[in-house]
């Protein structure tokens, strides 16, 4: 792919540690948890890079998954639908996303957390996805910052030892509340938005025995979405990876048949990030490609067209 305008430039200024694209760009630390925690935990992932002081990263996010970040190091400003505020050196909640989020960041990038599988937050919780859809929340639900763990989350540590303490977390939580797992359509809606994000609804709700009622309200509790939202999400959040140099480039046919015609890639991609393919690739999006690139780690390894834990495509040659 051609290098983006000013990749050089933020190459200059970061100085990653917890991975690099090929691009020379920088990636998280990122892995599917421990069985233990398979059912209810999608992902655990840490970022670390240390930037130049004062230098200001402005970009965004789009989750597909509710995600809890302690996030230190750095001072990170959003513009969620609750409006526009500040945030460092505190634990976020991120709901999923209906669209683009803008984020900015001044200094270093470091985070440490963990997505929950579709259906989790509503069994950890009690609370629907769509509570908090495009909603950042200023609170410790899991318990990150508890005495014994909290001196872990600092620059003195890995993102390696970030994710071991973030597993102890969870462990505790979920050991406490003692949840029940979550609705295996949920799970199955998931995984088809992964393998086929075209395909028909009622095909799905006729091939798990529920009516499409059932699964736009089941959808709605564990996504915060409408299924066919899910659905166009997927397509362009594959789309969006791709363009950032994090996806498979031997999918790239596959996914740009999921659209009809030109203008259709253009009107639904700009619908969720809102600006055209070209438009998107000509500027880095370091902090969205480090969202969009676990989630297709994670959506490889669940497809199972990757080992867990094996060489990303995306990766420089000598990361792993």
């Amino acid at each position: 792919m051609t290098e983006r305008p000013d990749s050089e430039a933020l190459r200059r200024n970061m100085s990653p540690l917890s991975g690099i694209g090929r691009d020379g760009m920088p990636l998280s630390t990122n892995r599917a948890p421990p069985e233990d925690l398979s059912p209810w935990v999608a992902r655990i992932v840490s970022a670390k890079s240390v930037n130049e002081p004062g230098s200001v990263i402005a970009c965004g996010m789009c989750n597909d998954l509710i995600y809890t970040r302690y996030i230190f190091n750095g001072r990170w400003t959003a513009m969620s639908a609750d409006g526009h505020d500040a945030y460092g050196n505190e634990v976020l909640l991120f709901g999923q996303h209906s669209k683009f989020m803008p984020l900015t960041c001044t200094g270093d990038v470091m985070s440490a957390g963990f997505g929950l599988r579709a259906g989790a937050f509503y069994t950890l919780t009690g609370r629907p996805a769509h509570d908090i859809v495009d909603r950042i929340e200023r609170q410790d639900i899991f318990g990150i910052l508890a005495d014994d763990l909290r001196e872990v989350f600092c620059d003195e540590y890995t993102p390696i030892q970030w994710n071991l303490a973030l597993e102890e977390v969870l462990r505790r939580y979920i050991a406490r509340v003692q949840p029940d797992p979550p609705d295996p359509i949920s799970a199955a809606f998931e995984m088809a938005a992964f393998e086929d994000p075209t395909q028909s609804l009622s095909d799905f709700a006729e091939m798990h025995n529920i009516s499409i009622r059932k699964l736009e309200r089941m959808v709605k509790r564990d996504f915060g979405l409408t299924p066919r939202t899910v659905m166009r999400r997927a397509r362009a959040l594959d789309l969006g990876a791709l363009l950032c140099g994090v996806a498979d480039q031997e999918e790239e046919e596959e996914m740009m048949l999921r659209f009809f015609d030109q203008s259709h890639v253009i009107r639904e991609f700009a619908s969720f990030f809102g600006v055209t393919p070209q438009k998107f690739r000509a500027q880095p999006r370091p902090l969205l490609a480090l969202t969009l690139e676990q989630r297709q780690a994670r959506r490889l390894e669940e497809l199972k067209r990757i080992e867990p834990g094996s060489h990303l495509p995306w990766y420089a040659a000598d990361e792993t």
